[in-house]
């Protein structure tokens, strides 16, 4: 079998076994990097995901794909069901994974990322609150008083996938310290869509599933104290606390959050004392060899490559394993999947005049576009005059204000609070989609244009 043949390189590295495509994968990538990247990949299968669940919401295919949306799923267990609509297990289940992830993402930030000081936090933060309450401004004064007011928080929202993506195209002309810029304000976003979402998109409270939500965080809480450190019973409490929501009346996929915030962010061993163990281990790997033999007939070897896996996790914290682990199934099939099913919206060209004057879709157009881009730039401005923060290392301020326009990009998280608001009307929910749509196509190729004209080729 080719497969445990000894294989010679290319670059003559005896003893390394390569798959065809294999050293394509080569290149170490800092976290950073790689975050960038999936990110960069995740905004282009968003966009191909959006525009295949337009195309088929506008062809023939339209009652094929409504009837996939609303195709009933159900889970049986004796006397007890509980059934939804393929679209509503996708927006309620499958989201909270997307969720999981982004609460990792806080917690490593608030604690060791660009949000752990307060003095490189503080641009960040002041220009994501900027961004989020004046789009809610603007579309409140469009709307208030009238039943399409509930979607106040729909234009708060940015896109962290599509974001990153449109700028890291201008990589070569911007100063990386942008990217991690709109990486903090875009984390820092989505912290204050989460706590939209908790507090004002709840419907009626019940108070009994709550306790029992209540006592599974304390657990969570509990095991994080006690040092366990496996994932897996993370994770059976998680779901126990996403029904729980879920039968509370606070949205479902707040459990992925409130999971990943008790994920324990310490490791096991210290550097030192891993280098150490892994020098032992290395004895031992060096004294059991047995040139030409193959690893899986070598018992000894076998051990001591096992125990050394078990090293590298222990030194590695939970939350840096499973953000890593997770992020490429909610980046390449998660949130994809949510897009295909949330973004099917049938445009007709003579009503189009009529949907763009809706006081809905305006509100979420304005608030997106004009809105992001003046709370972001005014606010830094302000807290630039005033002695508060400090532009990214290497950047000015028009680069800065050309990633509040960016930011106006606010399409999976501005689709999941549309969806929340607008649940029960339709009409409504496709005047804000509609507006989540163009106007994070607007904000895309407005931001970029925007940077690419006062930013010069960085080296």
């Amino acid at each position: 079998m080719s497969d445990t043949k000894n294989k010679v390189t290319e670059d003559g590295d005896d003893g390394l076994f390569l798959a065809p495509w294999e050293k394509t994968f080569d290149k170490i990538l800092t976290p950073f990097e790689e975050f960038v990247h999936r990110q960069t990949t995740s905004g282009l299968l968003l966009m191909a995901s959006a525009i295949l669940a337009l195309v088929l919401a506008n062809s023939a295919l339209a009652p094929f794909y409504q009837h996939l949306l609303h195709t009933p799923i159900g889970i049986n267990i004796g006397g007890w069901s509980l059934e939804k609509s393929l679209q509503h297990w996708i927006n309620d289940g499958l989201m909270t994974l997307f969720f999981f992830v982004v609460g990792l993402e806080l917690k490593r930030e608030i604690l060791v990322g660009e949000l752990a000081e307060p003095r490189q936090a503080a641009l960040p933060i002041i220009a994501a609150l900027g961004g989020m309450l004046l789009p809610a401004l603007i579309y409140f004064m469009l709307n208030a008083g009238t039943a399409g007011g509930r979607g106040w928080g729909i234009p708060m929202a940015t896109d962290i996938a599509f974001a990153i993506g449109a700028l890291v195209l201008l990589a070569g002309r911007v100063p990386k310290s942008l990217i991690t810029f709109l990486v903090a304000l875009a984390i820092v976003d989505d912290l204050g869509a989460v706590v939209v979402i908790a507090l004002f998109y709840t419907e009626q409270l019940a108070w009994d599933a709550l306790i029992i939500a209540a006592i599974l965080i304390g657990l969570l809480f509990t095991m994080n104290r006690a040092g366990i450190r496996q994932p897996l019973p993370y994770f059976l409490l998680g779901i126990l606390l996403w029904f729980s929501l879920l039968k509370s009346g606070v949205h479902a996929t707040l459990a992925g959050v409130i999971t990943a915030f008790t994920i324990p962010a310490l490791p096991k061993y210290d550097p030192a004392r891993f280098s150490r163990h892994v020098g032992e281990l290395m004895q031992k790997f060096n004294a059991n060899h047995k040139p030409g033999q193959n690893i899986m007939t070598n018992d000894a070897l076998r051990a001591v490559v096992q125990t050394l896996e078990n090293g590298v996790h222990k030194v590695e914290t939970p939350l840096q394993r499973l953000e890593h682990s997770m992020h490429l199934p909610v980046a390449f099939i998660v949130v994809p999947v949510f897009a295909f099913m949330n973004a099917g919206i049938p445009i007709t060209l003579s009503e189009l005049g009529d949907t763009l004057a809706h006081p809905v879709t305006l509100g979420v157009i304005l608030g997106l576009v004009v809105g992001k881009w003046l709370g972001i730039a005014g606010s830094c401005w302000l807290a630039l005059k005033l002695g508060i923060g400090q532009l990214p290392a290497e950047t000015r301020f028009s680069q800065v204000a050309g990633v509040g326009l960016l930011a106006g990009i606010g399409f999976t998280m501005a689709i999941f609070i549309a969806e929340l608001g607008f649940s029960a009307e339709p009409e409504l929910l496709l005047m804000a989609k509609t507006g989540v749509l163009l106007a994070s196509l607007v904000a895309g190729i407005g931001g970029y244009l925007w940077l690419r004209a006062v930013s010069y080729t960085h080296h």
